[in-house]
């Protein structure tokens, strides 16, 4: 495997790293895990102006859990993957109730709360604390398959061989490990993107494996790519945007108008009621959760 150059992006990083708020030396842990959730599957442009919003309105976990789950889901606006929001308000019940209201420094307690899987708990306690521990996302995973490996791009997720492929190129030092991980992930958002990568200002471009091997085109199985229309989580966004813009509890029939397809649109209110994202009043009506 080739090591990478730690000096260079690291270089790199201090002068092309974005200025965004969940970065600044000022933002707290509970900011950096709203961003982080929010982030998941969601362009930095639409998190930023919402991830404000969140912050002034719950500037600490307490202020959210006393909130009810339908204003999370209503501030949730149109980020999409609303169960995001909910295990949000939840994370949120667990730190201010067992944590003294401070977002836990440590992977293996960050895991333990409600909604918080590995990468988030990673990505918390590297970003907010420091900490020297792999974080892997699609990004990460696309810079080191081709720095490192020489390939087209990332295969299937492997979460072991990933965690360890990155933990082999993390600086010895904790500071600049915490830092290098940001600046991996920030090299393939911003220049080893998936398509029409910025070769020429990559600062690892005269050592990097794929370069040297030729540019060889990605050879793994093929990537399907995800659709929007048409699919249940058009359907239940639609849904979700009627409770939201509704002072209270609605009548089917306003939930019925959304959607022509009658078996896709009761099966997506459904799962929206199993999900615990709406609920039913005792008369019948459909609201969001504790919204009635």
């Amino acid at each position: 495997m080739v090591a990478m150059n730690h000096e260079l992006l690291l270089g790199w990083w201090d002068t092309a790293a974005r200025d965004l708020p969940w970065r600044r030396p000022d933002c707290t842990a509970w900011g950096v895990l709203v961003s982080e959730i929010m982030l998941q599957q969601t362009p930095v442009s639409r998190v930023e102006p919402i991830w404000h919003e969140w912050l002034a309105r719950w500037p600490v976990p307490s202020a959210m859990a006393a909130s009810s789950q339908g204003e999370v889901l209503r501030m949730w606006g149109k980020l999409g993957y609303p169960r995001r929001a909910m295990r949000l308000h939840e994370a949120a019940t667990a730190i201010a109730r067992d944590h003294g209201d401070v977002v836990p420094s440590d992977v293996e307690t960050l895991e333990s709360l409600p909604g918080i899987g590995s990468y988030t708990a990673r990505a918390v306690a590297t970003f907010a604390y420091g900490q020297k521990c792999a974080v892997v996302d699609t990004n990460v995973r696309r810079v080191v398959a081709r720095a490192v490996h020489g390939a087209g791009d990332a295969g299937p997720p492997s979460t072991k061989r990933d965690l360890r492929d990155v933990e082999a190129i993390l600086p010895s030092s904790q500071q600049d490990a915490a830092v290098f991980s940001a600046a991996l992930m920030e090299l393939g958002a911003l220049i080893c993107t998936a398509r029409n990568q910025k070769c020429a200002d990559c600062p690892l471009f005269a050592e990097c494996a794929w370069q040297l091997a030729g540019r060889p085109a990605y050879a793994g199985p093929e990537k399907k790519a995800q659709k929007f229309a048409g699919t249940d989580r058009q359907v239940r966004g639609k849904l979700l945007d009627v409770l939201r813009g509704a002072p209270g509890p609605v009548p089917k029939m306003q939930l019925d108008v959304v959607w022509n397809d009658i078996t896709q649109r009761e099966k997506c209110l459904v799962s929206l009621l199993d999900d615990g994202l709406v609920e039913v009043t005792r008369d019948g009506l459909f609201a969001l959760p504790g919204e009635h």
